[in-house]
């Protein structure tokens, strides 16, 4: 039996408070960088196309490890926080990771 699939978790929103929504990610990174349960890699992509959109892939070595990490009380704070600096409610979206390729 394999091991369980790495994971993704994509957070799509929308702020016009950017630096404030960096200076909480690097804030959240110094917790998070700590914690055996927390991600492996995150992503952040600016939307060309709709000012102030933006997606963040956050990656995790699995599901279970993401949803660990989403019930502890510092993550919930987070996106507490979060959510605050946003003109609209994040949405999330939950994937598993089914093959990737490196390009050089």
């Amino acid at each position: 039996m394999g091991t369980a699939p790495r994971f993704v978790q994509i957070i799509d929103f929308e702020t016009d408070r950017i630096d404030e929504m960096r200076a909480l990610a690097e804030e959240g990174e110094q917790d998070l960088g700590n914690r055996a349960d927390g991600p492996r890699r995150r992503l952040v992509l600016k939307d060309r196309n709709q000012p102030n959109r933006y997606l963040v892939l956050v990656e995790f070595d699995s599901h279970e490890e993401a949803m660990r990490n989403s019930e502890s009380p510092e993550t919930s704070k987070f996106a507490e926080r979060m959510a605050a600096l946003c003109t609209r409610p994040p949405s999330f979206t939950d994937c598993d990771i089914q093959d990737t390729t490196e390009f050089e």
